[in-house]
């Protein structure tokens, strides 16, 4: 997902990038479209595991202290999206408004989701889980869009202060919250490990049974939630906006993630079954290590930091180079280069054993 987002950042400037992979204007999906929603998906899948540690040492952490921690992750991310704004608005460089609005930025939006999710969590007293959680936000963020003037606000609204200025990503941010807390709950899911000397191979194909069983019963429901969100006949016929980040758009980003997810389970069954029985964590990471693609780990271990120097790399390209004139020729040297430059400096990170956490 990572290495796709940062190849498709700078090709979409490009004349030779498909037009149908670009991000939409309103109504539609497209391949970019589905990377923001994967990207705070994926986000929510990696949050479930200090909830899991959590239950696996048989505490609770009261709400004040999770506000606490959930905000000093939170600082970096709202720190990214204050000089992203300054530099954009600074060096005059091209945005598209109608996107998250005028001062609004995707860093904004998953920083703000950790405190948001800390204070949902105590839902959960009375919701049964996260999945239910983000249905139901979901479900309750498009009444308000159906039964109101919010959504020709959103789309249509004149921009005459700060709220209306910014009004796709604050009012998106709620999709995307739900989107986060659907992804948290799948962590929930695939996450917990039992590794036992005794457990025995029987032991760890039965896991992985369940495991696979449960996220073909939750990928079949993520895919009937799309379609009778979507279809005309026998559904609500909604159309998908990852403008709104309205409840189709939420369920057709967690449906195909859900799905990915399951694709991800399968190949390991039967690919790399050393990996799901190891007896101990030593044995399992050396499996781990071993089926692996040394690039592929290089830009996992280092994401967000090999993320912001494609984004600051993308923008070094657009400010040097007219990218809607040249040639495909041209294109495609300036996008190998590119990514060459991006995947050395992760591998070159991961040789020397740095992890840069932001």
């Amino acid at each position: 997902m990572l290495v796709v987002t940062c190849i498709c950042i700078l090709a979409v400037d490009f004349r030779l990038f498909p037009r149908r992979f670009a991000k939409v204007e309103t109504w539609g999906t497209s391949l970019m479209d589905m990377g923001v929603g994967s990207f705070v998906f994926s986000a929510g899948i990696v949050a479930s595991r200090p909830v899991l540690k959590e239950r696996a040492d048989g505490r609770a952490t009261p709400l004040a202290t999770r506000l606490l921690q959930s905000i000093r992750h939170s600082l970096p991310l709202l720190a990214l999206g204050v000089v992203r704004l300054l530099s954009v608005k600074g060096l005059d460089y091209a945005e598209h408004v109608t996107e998250y609005g005028v001062h609004w930025n995707f860093f904004f939006t998953l920083g703000f989701l950790p405190p948001f999710v800390a204070l949902f969590q105590s839902a959960l007293r009375v919701v049964p889980s996260y999945a239910a959680l983000a249905l139901l936000l979901g479900l309750a963020y498009q009444v308000v869009l159906e039964s109101t003037s919010l959504k020709a606000f959103i789309l249509a609204g004149p921009r005459t202060d700060l709220l209306s200025m910014n009004r796709e990503g604050i009012f998106s941010f709620f999709g995307y919250l739900a989107i986060f807390l659907a992804g948290q709950d799948t962590g929930m899911v695939i996450l917990p490990r039992r590794l036992t000397r005794r457990a025995g191979a029987s032991s760890s194909s039965s896991q992985r049974t369940t495991l696979l069983l449960t996220q073909t019963v939750w990928a079949m429901v993520w895919m009937a939630l799309y379609f009778f969100c979507t279809d005309y006949t026998y559904g609500a016929g909604l159309s998908v906006s990852r403008r709104l980040a309205n409840l189709p758009y939420v369920v057709w980003v967690v449906a195909s993630n859900t799905v990915l997810v399951l694709a991800f389970c399968l190949v390991d069954t039967v690919l790399f079954p050393s990996f799901y029985n190891a007896q101990d964590a030593r044995a399992e990471k050396e499996a781990y290590d071993t089926a692996t693609s040394r690039v592929l780990r290089a830009y996992n271990r280092n994401g967000l930091a090999t993320f912001l120097l494609a984004n600051l790399l993308t923008g070094l390209v657009n400010m040097t180079v007219p990218t809607l004139d040249v040639g495909r020729a041209v294109a495609m040297g300036i996008l190998v280069g590119y990514m060459a430059v991006l995947t050395a400096v992760a591998v070159a990170l991961d040789a020397y054993d740095i992890s840069i956490k932001l």
